[in-house]
């Protein structure tokens, strides 16, 4: 079977599963940013203690120039905030103010930082013996390894995040959207150079996941530029470590902000757009922006911001620009508050390249079915828009929460390629394409099963007489087979005193 997302997963599980002694009473929500914290803290360290120990044997006396860290996107770590001091005040009461002391120094010496880090150690609720414990965990771990792979933290970091989401429930949607939904949105559009944009973009999964597909593709992380927005001040502070841990430069805007009223990036025209907005969120606000200049295609209703966030995106795409969302399954077929006006008008300006029905139980946030949207200002059919149905795809990785694999993955992928190629032939019950007058005949409803149809069923070449003769024989047998087990039933009831 295809690896799924949470595969090979050792390293991130221990480090999990020991800090989780750390907890205590503390929620999920305060105790990521204590675990993330310490994450970050331990990698920027061990980064900073290899470029020293490879100055130091230069012998040239360079050690302490911040010049020499900064050359190399390396975070400059003082001699107070050095992970051995830290190491050696572990099983102390002061352990807790010493971290904060050292997330204070670490920021002051590196701007990119300043007011990100967490100091919240030294808080009376945080167990310092628990504290020192997991210092002394991660002192003996090394986040870098000798080939300066950068994923080791990444992964944890990620991987942490999820099992967060995981305990958080419906409050991890500020925060987390899984990778797999994620994967599948940078697989299709292929951000391999130029602006992406995520205008609501919680730990900054859809940049860390960009810079991968670029370095899996054997391209050059700089050849993008990053740029994103979020209202929530402790998941944007989160986003910024993310981002920084995996050295992506990224402008998040200089403080957290509503994206609809404090847009951060006013004149940013995006080669690519990605987002997981808010589902169907009511209180944004729409009824002091009823004549905003980015509604082109229609006024929002102030009950749901879906199109809000659509037209958003729209509005800040190059005239070449390619964009995916996320999108609650509604957006596909409501007309009530004039949603069905403005679908029909972004239809109609043929921006619908693509939609894809997705699975159920992706999210750990909601049970509401999704489908991703795929717009484009330059597409290559033009006045067709391809539909696929991936309802059926992925695998149950717990009772609750299913996956896409890396093959549902790159299927998708793979369809819209070839697609755009002009050489991809309908499969009837997955995917198919439909021409923009087929779109107004559904009355400009987008549901991708309207245009699939039904999954050509296997031909069943068994003579009716002859297969019900097999079912009858086969139905018998297990009726005299419950007989037997009744009568057994009987037998061991009796012997213990019960008759029935």
């Amino acid at each position: 079977m295809a690896g799924n997302n949470t595969a090979d997963i050792g390293f991130e599980k221990q480090i999990w599963d020991a800090a989780c002694i750390l907890r205590g009473n503390i929620d999920a929500s305060e105790y990521k940013h204590v675990v993330l914290g310490l994450i970050f803290l331990k990698y920027i360290s061990d980064r900073f203690e290899a470029k020293h120990k490879a100055l130091v044997d230069e012998g040239e006396g360079f050690e302490e120039d911040m010049d020499e860290y900064e050359a190399e996107n390396i975070f400059f770590v003082p001699q107070d905030a050095r992970w051995r001091v830290i190491a050696a005040a572990a099983h102390t009461p002061e352990i807790g103010t010493v971290i904060d002391n050292a997330m204070r120094e670490i920021e002051k010496y590196n701007k990119r930082l300043k007011d990100i880090l967490p100091k919240n150690f030294a808080r009376p609720e945080l167990d310092k013996r628990r504290l020192g414990d997991i210092v002394d965990l991660f002192t003996n771990i090394k986040m870098v390894d000798e080939n300066k792979e950068k994923d080791i933290l990444g992964r944890t970091y990620e991987y942490c995040l999820q099992k967060f989401a995981e305990q958080e429930g419906k409050l991890a949607g500020e925060f987390y959207t899984p990778a797999c939904v994620v994967r599948t949105l940078v697989e299709v559009l292929q951000p391999f150079n130029g602006r992406v944009y995520d205008p609501c973009c919680g730990s900054g999964g859809m940049f860390v996941q960009s810079a991968k597909f670029v370095e899996n593709h054997s391209g050059n992380i700089n050849n993008i530029s990053v740029y994103g927005q979020d209202s929530n001040p402790t998941t944007w502070k989160m986003a910024q470590m993310n981002l920084a841990i995996r050295g992506i430069d990224a402008d998040l805007g200089d403080i957290p902000a509503d994206t609809f009223f404090n847009d951060r990036h006013p004149t940013l025209k995006a080669d690519f757009v990605m987002a997981n907005p808010p589902f169907n969120l009511s209180d944004w606000g729409g009824d002091k922006l009823k004549t905003d200049q980015r509604w082109k295609y229609g006024t929002p209703p102030a009950g749901n911001a879906n199109f809000a966030w659509m037209q958003h995106m729209i509005w800040h795409l190059a005239p070449h620009g390619r964009m995916g969302m996320v999108l609650a399954n509604g957006s596909l077929s409501s007309n009530s508050s004039g949603e069905g006006d403005i679908r029909k008008h972004i239809i109609e300006a043929d921006l619908v390249d693509c939609i894809v029905a997705m699975p159920g139980q992706l999210f750990y946030t909601t049970q509401i079915p999704v489908c991703l949207w795929f717009l484009n200002k330059q597409k290559s059919q033009p006045g067709k828009t391809l539909f696929i149905d991936a309802r059926k795809m992925g695998t149950l990785v717990t009772r609750k929460l299913r996956e896409l694999t890396n093959d549902d993955i790159a299927k998708i992928a793979d369809t819209y390629k070839t697609y755009t190629e002009g050489t991809l032939a309908d499969i009837k019950g997955f995917c198919a394409i439909a021409t923009t007058e087929d779109i107004k005949k559904q009355g400009y409803i987008l549901t991708p099963g309207r245009y699939v149809g039904i999954e050509e069923q296997k031909e069943d070449d068994e003579p009716f007489e002859e297969k019900m003769t097999r079912l009858t024989g086969e139905l018998s047998e297990m009726f005299e087979r419950s007989h037997e087990l009744e009568d057994e039933i009987r037998k061991r009831l009796g012997a213990i005193g019960y008759e029935i």
